[in-house]
């Protein structure tokens, strides 16, 4: 793209008075007056972006006219004008395991630029950049009250080596802030404390200027904080870096869905059960690299910690972003937080006066539209492996039962005796129960909720059944403030369910292991285990390798399922147990009302507890404090070390960039079915030692009980290359019923994958890898594409790709392709054995079908079309380079 000269930006560049402040802002009635087209009915979302196109014009950025006037074309035609655009988001948000190796990459590459004769100092970020450590905290201990203790003692014992590195990071670059292990789910934080839904800063010309808040995180649920206004998304920790060094996000102008939400929520319900309900609607409707609006009247009665939890789960339901234009429940989270009244006065001003502000006449163009009434929300649950298998509480005991015969095909209620135990291990016995997941506890109203169940419970005299492991994993320090303060935690406390940490914990797999009897017996009888808990996702082999089936639910229904034990019972009509005088227990009975949950909920949720939890934010505590690092340009990298290694990635590079190669001579690494998520391309959880990754950690002398997990792992690429497509629940149809990190190699026999790729590369052979609908849905897992392009894998061939995935492949030089007309891996008859060969790729154009011969192990050869998805002309010179930071280093260098 270039610069358009004679664009009149003093027509946009106007000043907003704010009490006796003024200051500057770019206008976009001003652009429609000027005549850059009509944008007064475009969606507040689409308002974010155009602000951002206007004012990088007049910041001498690569804008054209035509860039401004696409916003217009697209209202004009409906919500649809797929232009290409270059977009700068103000601020990055990480967390530490994609922060890790971001950061990894970022001391890499002043490496690399150094030996390429550049200054290691322009490897910083541009951006301010905050990364929250929220990830590495396990539930090792439970159910007692040493147990958060005991868990952050462990957390520093294991994670040591990661928080010297990050406090060097801290003191290397500048505009990076690290927020100590122990806040909170970096998600949370942003929402509760870091976002400000408008920014003010002097731009170039030292004039102070209004701009929305805007950002990208290497976390895919970054999507929460479009709940305050403030548009965000995930992306792969790759494009993070690229952007906190002054590349632009290269991406479409999308279409954007509108969900008009109506009436209000009725007696019983959540906003957990709300969401879920969303998140089924829109994967049915089909949104992926969409923007979702919320708009209607039933917003007016939507708390905005109830519009978190919706924009939270965008990725479950696959769109870019799930956003809430600002009004009157924005400005009134703000004050309740603690922001600054002087900002939440120029969020009013603002948005009144830039056209994105929520009226009552709301209601602008969209592509497409959808509307639910929440008073037809019932109770529900989803699972039992995706978070769009929504399942009404009242019928969740019998989906349970026909998922047993259809999924898991194992036989019903087979029971085996536990060692030591007076109770015997049957499938459908819930053994993990979690309040986890800044998608829940950020929502008072279910925390509190929950907190009144364990109440009425403990006064009964419920408990937990002792096959159930329980843990409270709150998203920020404010949670355990309002229970203490409304008396709840006792009651939680008295239940199972003690504070374990304040992290992500079962939600990125982070469960910790359940009491090895039961463990044993889950295994002997080969048992279908089950899991509930309150957070986004339920991927297969994601929670805990014991559990099979995993069911998101609210945080009251979490308790009543540890209450209850066993997704054999039906809560809505059986009994949960017994109360101390031998009487039925029901859910009813110890289910609060509405009224009772909103009126702790304005007692106890105070503007207070946010001020004093987050006045010394980024300070940590006397651990954190304790944590030495030793400054310098360049990173000192430790040769012992098995968490932290100088990835291979810019080592030998040369100053200028190569040329796409055709693929010749490929060989099949894997064939894949639908909806393969990153979990299952690169695992975050726990491993065993006779796994590659195992082998490697006792090669260099490190206890299994020292191994933590994938994700705590993500600074050293050999572990990393090792746990690539190494899910114990991924399934390579290439093999008969094998589930696991297994191929064939080049002998023909089975193996681990990483050994098979070690061998190909060896003789010089390049990789594909075939997949179905999807691929690449979940986390915005970059080492799902790092380790991808490690192993030697060219290209991979889909029939769809999930947006965050398909970016972070080109972002490493992989090359995604999908199958045309009715082509896919099953009516190819693919069996592994194929050699794959795709020309035309050292020409290619953005989208262009190319041509894949496939030669079959008989000899013979068909000649498929398939679509190249490099989709802008920008990505494919990331691609010539070998990626996006070997793009980004090479310009440093010569600038």
């Amino acid at each position: 793209m270039t610069i358009t000269v004679g664009i009149d930006t003093a027509k946009t560049r106007k000043t907003l008075t704010v009490g006796d402040k003024s200051i500057a802002y770019y206008s976009i009635p001003a652009a429609q007056a000027a005549g850059f087209g009509d944008f007064a009915n475009l969606p507040a979302s689409l308002k974010v972006v155009l602000e951002n196109i206007l004012r990088f014009e007049d910041g001498g950025f690569s804008v054209s006219t035509d860039d401004i006037k696409a916003f217009a074309d697209w209202g004009a035609n409906g919500g649809q004008n797929p232009r290409e655009i270059a977009y700068r988001p103000a601020r990055v948000l990480m967390q530490d395991f994609t922060g890790v190796p971001a950061v990894v990459d970022l001391a890499a590459m002043r490496d690399g630029i150094k030996a390429l004769g550049g200054d290691a100092k322009k490897i910083n970020p541009l951006v301010p950049v905050d990364l929250v450590i929220d990830h590495s905290v396990m539930i090792d201990e439970f159910g007692n009250p040493r147990a958060f203790q005991m868990n952050v003692d462990r957390e520093y014992e294991r994670n040591m080596e990661r928080y010297q590195f990050l406090k060097w990071g801290q003191t290397a670059f500048e505009n990076f802030r690290v927020v100590p292990p122990g806040t909170g789910i970096c998600h949370q934080v942003n929402v509760e404390y870091l976002a400000q839904t408008v920014w003010s800063d002097t731009d170039q010309t030292g004039e102070e200027v209004a701009y929305p808040d805007t950002l990208v995180g290497t976390d895919s649920h970054t999507t929460m904080v479009n709940g305050l206004a403030v548009l965000g998304w995930g992306v792969g920790g790759i494009e993070a870096e690229a952007a906190m060094l002054g590349q632009p996000i290269s991406m479409l102008i999308p279409e954007v869905v509108g969900f008009k939400l109506t009436g209000e929520m009725v007696e019983g319900t959540t906003g957990t059960d709300l969401v879920l309900k969303v998140v089924e609607m829109l994967r049915e409707h089909g949104v992926v690299g969409k923007f979702v609006e919320f708009y209607g009247d039933g917003l007016d009665k939507l708390p905005l910690a109830q519009r978190a939890t919706i924009a939270n789960m965008a990725p479950e339901y696959g769109a870019t972003c799930g956003f809430f234009p600002i009004d009157n429940e924005t400005l009134r989270y703000l004050r309740q937080t603690g922001r600054d009244e002087d900002r939440i006065a120029l969020v009013e001003a603002y948005a009144k006066e830039n056209g994105f502000w929520r009226g009552a006449d709301y209601d602008p163009i969209y592509s497409s539209r959808l509307e639910l009434d929440m008073g037809t929300i019932v109770p529900a649950i989803s699972g039992p492996k995706r978070p769009q298998d929504y399942v009404p509480l009242t019928e969740a005991r019998e989906a349970f039962a026909r998922e047993m015969d259809e999924t898991f095909k194992r036989e019903w209620r087979k029971c085996v005796p536990v060692e030591g135990e007076d109770y015997e291990m049957c499938s459908g016995k819930v053994v993990i129960a979690s309040i986890t997941s800044c998608t829940n506890t950020s929502n008072p109203y279910v925390m509190i909720g929950a907190g009144l169940v364990a109440r009425k419970a403990n006064e009964l005299g419920l408990t937990r059944k002792p096959w159930v492991k329980t843990s409270l994993a709150p998203g920020s320090q404010v949670v355990t403030e309002y229970l203490e303060a409304a008396g709840l935690q006792d009651d939680l406390d008295a239940i199972g369910f003690n504070l374990v940490g304040y992290g992500c914990t079962t939600c990125i797999g982070n469960s910790g292991p359940i009491q090895k009897e039961i463990s044993e017996a889950i295994a002997e009888g080969d048992l279908v285990a089950t899991a509930v808990l309150s957070g986004n996702r339920n991927f297969e082999g994601r929670i805990s390798p014991d559990v099979r089936a995993n069911y998101l639910a609210s945080p009251p229904l979490v308790v009543a399922y540890a209450l209850a034990g066993d997704m054999s019972i039906d809560l809505t009509s059986e009994p949960l147990g017994q109360d101390k005088d031998g009487n039925d227990v029901y859910l009813r009975d110890i289910w609060p009302t509405n009224e009772e949950i909103a009126e702790l909920v304005e007692k106890t949720v105070t503007r207070e507890a946010f001020l004093s939890k987050y006045a010394d934010v980024f300070k940590g505590d006397e651990k954190w404090r304790g944590v030495e690092v030793s400054g310098g340009e360049t990173y000192d990298w430790p040769p012992a070390s098995t968490y932290i290694q100088n990835p291979p990635y810019f080592q030998g590079m040369g100053a200028e960039p190569g040329t796409i190669h055709n693929i010749e001579g490929a060989k099949v690494l894997l064939i894949l079915g639908d909806m393969v998520t990153t979990d299952h391309i690169s695992p975050a959880g726990s491993f065993k030692e006779s796994t590659p990754a195992g082998k490697y950690l006792i090669e260099h002398q490190v206890a299994p009980r020292e191994f933590n997990s994938y994700g705590s792992r993500r600074g050293n690429h050999e572990i990393m290359m090792r746990g690539t497509f190494a899910n114990i629940r991924i399934k390579n149809e290439m093999l008969d019923g094998v589930e696991g990190g297994y191929t064939k190699g080049p002998d023909g026999e089975q193996t681990s994958i990483y050994e098979a790729s070690m061998a190909y590369q060896e003789q010089g052979t390049p990789l594909v890898v075939f997949g179905g609908e999807q691929y690449g849905a979940g986390s915005s897992r970059d080492w799902a594409a790092k380790g991808t392009a490690l192993l030697g894998v060219k290209a991979v061939i889909a029939e769809s790709f999930e947006r965050i995935h398909r970016s972070n492949l080109v972002g490493m030089g992989v090359v995604p392709f999908e199958f045309t007309g009715e082509d896919n891996r099953k009516s190819l008859g693919l069996t592994g054995d194929e050699t794959v060969s795709i020309t035309g790729l050292d020409t290619v154009k953005p989208l262009e079908i190319l041509d894949c011969a496939i030669t079959y192990d008989d000899g013979s050869t068909k000649v498929i079309k398939v679509k190249c998805r490099i989709d802008t002309a920008p990505e494919i010179e990331y691609v010539e380079n070998g990626g996006v930071l070997h793009y980004v280093l090479r310009d440093l260098a010569k600038a």
